[in-house]
C-alpha cells in the first residue's frame, strides 16, 4: 500500500487564536488522504507569539528534518518571523526537498529561503484561516490543488492597462510591508528580470505608494519587468485625501515606475486567492481590458 503523503503545519508567527478553525483543517487535510503533521508546537502561545523565538524556531527546523513531509502550510500570519531570519537553517530547508506555503508574515520565509539557497515555495493560503473556515473558499481551493499537485495554473483578470505586453519571468512577491523591511537585508532576492507580485491590508493608498517608492529608489523594481498588485484592503480613506484613493495612486505608480503596473491580482488577505509558486516561471499577457497570467512552479532540491 502506497504511503499517504504528509502535510506539516508550522507556527512561526502569531499565535493560534481559533483552536477549532485548526482542527477543521486537520480534517480537512485527513479527507482529501493526506497525513497531517501537526506538533504541540503550533498550539503554545507566548505574548502575541506562538510560542517563544527558540521554541518556534526549532519547531520550524524540526519540520524541514522531517522526511515524511512533502509540503508544510502555516498556520496563520501576524508577526513573529523577522526575529527568527539570523537563525534559521537555509541548507537544511534547501535539502529538505519541501514545499513551504503560506503569505503574509510568511513572506519573510519565502524571501530569505530563497536569498540564501534558492529554495522555492509558494505564496498561498494559510491552514487555520482558509483551510479552517467553516467553508472552505471553491476558488482558492481549486487553485491551490492546481498548483500542488498539477505543478501549474494560470488566471485571467478584467482590468484596463494603459499599455500591451507579452513578458517572461522570474514569479516572486508577497506581503508588500514585509518585502520593504527587508530591503538593505541579506534576506530580499536579489531577482533579475522577474515579475513581482505584492500585496497588503490595513494600508492606506499613500502608504502603498511610500512603500513601492522605496522598492523603486532602492533599484529592485528597476530589474523587474512587470509589477503585480494583488488585494490592498483594510483601510479608510480622509477627509484629507481630497480624491487620493487606490485609482489615483495607481495611475501615479503607472507614471513614474519604469516597468508595467496591473491591477487586481487575485491574492492577499483575502477568501479567494491563488496559490503562486516564489520563484517559478511566468508568463504575463496585458491587454487593454484585461491581462492573463500562467505559471509553474520551479524544479526543487531533493534529499
Amino acid at each position: 500500500m502506497a504511503r499517504k503523503p504528509g502535510i506539516g503545519f508550522v507556527a512561526p508567527s502569531g499565535q493560534v487564536l481559533d483552536a477549532l478553525a485548526l482542527e477543521r483543517a486537520e480534517t480537512y487535510f485527513r479527507d482529501r488522504g493526506w497525513r497531517v503533521v501537526a506538533p504541540a508546537a503550533v498550539r503554545k502561545t507566548h505574548q502575541r507569539f506562538a510560542g517563544s523565538d527558540a521554541t518556534r524556531l526549532a519547531a520550524l527546523n524540526a519540520m524541514a528534518a522531517r522526511s515524511d513531509v512533502q509540503l508544510v502550510l502555516a498556520v496563520r500570519g501576524g508577526y513573529g518571523l523577522t526575529r527568527l531570519l539570523p537563525s534559521i537553517d537555509y541548507a537544511l530547508l534547501a535539502s529538505s526537498g519541501q514545499r513551504w506555503v503560506g503569505h503574509s508574515d510568511f513572506t519573510a520565509l519565502l524571501c530569505a529561503a530563497y536569498a540564501q539557497g534558492r529554495t522555492t515555495g509558494f505564496a498561498g493560503p494559510t491552514a487555520a484561516y482558509d483551510f479552517g473556515a467553516t467553508e472552505v473558499s471553491p476558488f482558492t481551493e481549486s487553485h491551490f490543488w492546481r498548483m500542488v499537485e498539477g505543478g501549474g495554473d494560470s488566471i485571467e483578470v478584467r482590468s484596463e492597462s494603459p499599455a500591451r505586453a507579452a513578458i517572461r519571468g522570474t514569479l516572486w512577491g508577497g506581503n508588500l510591508a514585509m518585502i520593504a523591511h527587508l530591503v538593505g537585508t541579506r534576506f530580499l532576492p536579489r531577482v533579475r528580470g522577474g515579475i513581482l507580485f505584492v500585496e497588503d491590508v490595513g494600508e492606506h493608498p499613500y502608504r502603498i505608494e511610500r512603500m513601492l517608492h522605496q522598492l523603486n529608489n532602492a533599484g529592485i523594481l528597476g530589474h523587474q519587468k512587470a509589477l503585480l498588485l494583488g488585494d490592498f484592503s483594510g483601510y479608510r480613506l480622509g477627509e484629507n485625501d481630497r480624491g487620493y484613493d487606490f485609482d489615483a495612486m495607481l495611475a501615479h505608480l503607472r507614471g513614474v515606475l519604469p516597468i508595467p503596473v496591473v491591477a487586481g491580482l487575485p491574492f492577499g488577505h483575502v477568501r479567494d486567492k491563488l496559490t503562486l509558486p516564489f520563484g517559478g516561471r511566468a508568463r504575463l499577457e496585458i491587454e487593454r481590458r484585461a491581462w492573463r497570467l500562467s505559471y509553474e512552479a520551479a524544479a526543487i532540491h531533493t534529499r
